[in-house]
């Protein structure tokens, strides 16, 4: 099993007490998003793997080498500023985050995300290409990839379009993205890749994979056996399948493009719900609650 941490929240950056006290507690429960009285139980003794994918990795950073099962770490980083992450972390102490990271994990287990990429007029073209060439440089022999990928149209998506002011990319901008980004990266001897992507900058020198592939699966647990994701089956995505402990409208990194909050209201509601010593990351399990043990 590979445990995602988390897709739907940023546990590392607002709950990484909790998760490590699941951890050492030996398992952790989680309230299914379409039925809230059915509820998984994953022990971590199934765990082959586990991902973190965060915008603030610090507060995880002392918890890391406690950690026995193998780990992958995505981080975040854009360009943007607080009118579009309202709540994003000093991102010079984030790249230095990375850094740490990558000496405890690996490089090649420490992948940077510059996602999602917009234009606007406040974000053109060239300002990211800036923002990209500066993140490759400071990050120059600490990571060996880059995933990048472009804005979809979510419902907090719609809700801010005012705030957001996106253009709509032409094939030119697409390949002035993928010719741009590929040489920079290449230049500071990183791979740079879209994942979960319609479109295909191949032939402008990005490549096209995955945020977790079958082979680096396997070569970070020895296991074949897992399947694609089928939460993206329609999109025809090859990742390989992960089992997410997240909730959604509980991350309070506020970025007005995300697609794990849709209610600010009710992620400060639900915060105020957690406990770091819950089995649940937010509130407590009822006698209503039929827990079921998550298979491998």
């Amino acid at each position: 099993m590979i445990l995602s941490v988390s897709m739907r929240t940023d546990i590392p950056a607002f709950y990484s007490e909790w998760f490590i006290n699941r951890y050492h507690e030996g398992f952790v429960d989680v309230r299914n998003p379409f039925n809230k009285n059915l509820v998984s139980r994953i022990f971590f003794k199934d765990v082959d793997l586990i991902l973190f994918c965060s915008k603030n990795p610090l507060p995880i950073l002392p918890y890391l080498k406690e950690i026995t099962q193998p780990i992958l770490f995505h981080i975040t980083i854009t360009g943007y500023k607080e009118d579009i992450e309202s709540n994003i972390h000093n991102k010079k102490e984030i790249i230095d985050s990375v850094k740490e990271i990558s000496k405890i994990i690996g490089k090649q287990n420490t992948i940077v995300r510059y996602d999602p990429i917009f234009i606007s007029n406040q974000y053109s073209i060239e300002y990211h290409i800036k923002a990209f060439k500066k993140l490759c440089e400071l990050l120059t022999g600490y990571i060996d990839k880059i995933i990048i990928s472009f804005i979809d149209n979510y419902k907090n998506v719609r809700k801010n379009k005012n705030k957001l002011q996106i253009k709509e990319f032409t094939e030119e901008d697409y390949k002035i993205i993928g010719t741009e980004f590929s040489k920079i990266a290449h230049s500071n001897g990183i791979k740079v890749h879209t994942c979960f992507e319609d479109t295909n900058l191949v032939e402008y020198g990005l490549d096209k994979g995955e945020c977790l592939s079958h082979d680096l699966a396997f070569k970070l647990t020895g296991k074949t056996n897992f399947k694609n994701w089928t939460a993206r089956k329609e999109k025809k995505c090859n990742c390989v399948q992960m089992v997410d402990i997240g909730e959604y409208n509980t991350c309070s990194n506020f970025c007005f493009y995300c697609y794990a909050n849709y209610d600010e209201e009710k992620v400060l509601k639900n915060k105020e719900k957690h406990d770091p010593k819950s089995s649940l990351l937010i509130g407590y399990l009822s006698n209503s609650d039929i827990i079921k043990i998550r298979e491998k």
